[in-house]
């Protein structure tokens, strides 16, 4: 297999994984187990990453393959690749939950879009999303990306703050810190005409993280990592 065709592969399952299992969590118990839709996201990103790390990164999110995009650890081809196979990954996944699960069930959680708590503005929504990205990039390039890092242990550390978030803010913004969670549900919320706005403060989920994700990005690498392990150049 082409090797440029392997790590688009493993975003593609990593990403599935992920939308899989968190939105089902939020489907299964009707969003009214926290703590079980907290660890479902943080086990399927965190056993995600162990599994396929070695193959692509393990990203699984846009917002994070543009931090590694901007601290020049990925070139803008693959980064593309990257961000499509996710999105397919992720879309992929929400038709999975609405043809496997009951019916009734995944319009009664709204297909586990996450959207943003009543009285919760677009921009207060917006910083929460950033606040929750950039602790969870910072997280992974201290454990997965600086060379000093416990990298054996990356994928518990990344899934634990997936975790942590979820239970900090899910009842906020539902805690995406990924523009493709977000897409992978409400794009078959919205093509299969189920009830609710699914896009919704849609841009929340990407501005949000993107910028989170960034500015951690930029600030570890500039500020922690150490000079040879910095941007290329």
């Amino acid at each position: 297999m082409n090797a440029g065709i392997k790590p688009a592969v493993a975003e593609l399952i990593g990403t599935f994984g992920l939308i899989f299992m968190g939105a089902g969590s939020i489907i299964a118990t009707r969003g009214q187990d926290l703590t079980a839709i907290a660890f479902a996201h943080g086990l399927a990103i965190g056993l995600g990453v162990l599994a396929l790390g070695k193959v692509s990164g393990g990203h699984f999110n846009p917002a994070v393959t543009i931090a590694f995009l901007i601290t020049g650890r990925i070139g803008a081809g693959a980064a593309a690749t990257y961000v499509v196979s996710q999105l397919i990954g992720a879309v992929l996944a929400g038709f999975a939950l609405v043809y496997f699960l009951p019916p009734e069930a995944v319009g009664a959680a709204g297909l586990g879009n996450p959207e943003l708590a009543k009285g919760v503005q677009f921009f207060n929504g917006l910083l929460v999303e950033l606040v929750l990205t950039f602790f969870l990039v910072t997280v992974i390039f201290g454990t997965a990306v600086d060379p000093r890092g416990p990298n054996l242990i990356a994928g518990l550390a990344i899934g634990l703050t997936i975790t942590m978030d979820i239970l900090a803010a899910g009842p906020i913004t539902g805690a995406a810190m990924n523009p493709a969670r977000s897409f992978g549900t409400a794009v078959p919320g919205v093509a299969l005409g189920m009830a609710g706005d699914f896009f919704a403060n849609h841009l929340v989920y990407w501005i949000g993280p993107i910028l989170g994700g960034a500015l951690a990005a930029l600030l570890y690498d500039v500020l922690f990592m150490e000079k040879d392990a910095r941007i290329p150049g």
